[in-house]
């Protein structure tokens, strides 16, 4: 089955409002939308809470996501941010469950669950970030990790509501530390991911479904990378912030 590739972009704590800006006049110069529609290629964006709404007026033709959301539509929840507050900006992506959250603030793949079963009842959209630690790659339990973080993510939802999900596979070692997982290592896991989506919700759905690597993705790599049959894109950190590498990368798919 044929399935699109997609490129996000996923700026973490980068980019003032004004900076942010200046990207989206450089994408809108250098033709990327155009460049992305002609490849067949989904392209998006991650900015802060305070530029989404700046980057969701300027960025025309870019998927604009959020890095996180609340599952609770409203209440006592100090700094965060629901999905109704997103909804009114036209904000219908969210990044859920990145390596940062897990490891940071101790979010568990049931918390992401909450949040990814929130999300598609909002028909909105989720990339929903799974990933080892180096001690569990060195143990050998990636395939066991993997496992707890989809079965536990994904429960309860539908086959139906699984085309508003996207996954990310990160290997926590690589993300921002120059390491990569070899190719062969993504298409692995990414296959694998693939077979307990198959298991979970049939075999349509986990065809259909987009498995994306993230973890020191370059210009110079993303090619080798979207070569692999089970890896349908990227989920990209640095190499994201500026115009011209996102470019390269866009290029290079």
């Amino acid at each position: 089955m044929s399935r699109k590739k997609f490129l996000m972009g996923n700026w973490k704590m980068n980019h003032t409002i004004a900076e942010a800006n200046n990207f989206c006049e450089s994408v809108k110069s250098f033709g990327l939308i155009k460049e992305a529609r002609n490849k067949g290629v989904m392209l998006g964006v991650a900015p802060s809470y305070i530029s989404l709404q700046a980057v969701r007026k300027h960025a025309h033709g870019l998927i604009v996501a959020s890095q996180d959301c609340h599952y609770a539509d409203n209440g006592a929840y100090t700094s965060c941010v629901s999905i109704p507050m997103l909804n009114e900006i036209h904000v219908d992506w969210s990044i859920i469950g990145h390596s940062e959250k897990r490891t940071y603030e101790g979010e568990t793949s049931f918390d992401c669950n909450r949040k990814i079963l929130a999300l598609v009842n909002h028909d909105m959209h989720a990339i929903y970030c799974v990933g080892e630690t180096a001690k569990e790659y060195d143990q050998g339990i990636t395939k066991d990790v993997i496992k707890a973080q989809i079965t536990t993510g994904l429960q309860n939802l539908t086959k139906e509501q699984m085309a508003n999900v996207v996954i990310a596979y990160e290997p926590v070692w690589s993300i921002g530390t120059g390491k990569n997982a070899s190719v062969e290592i993504a298409e692995d896991i990414c296959a694998y991911i693939r077979s307990l989506v198959d298991k979970m919700f049939g075999k349509v759905t986990g065809q259909k479904v987009l498995v994306l690597y993230g973890g020191s993705v370059k210009p110079e790599n993303i090619h080798e990378y979207l070569k692999a049959n089970d890896v349908d894109g990227a989920l990209v950190g640095g190499a994201s912030l500026k115009a011209e590498t996102f470019r390269a990368l866009l290029e290079n798919i």
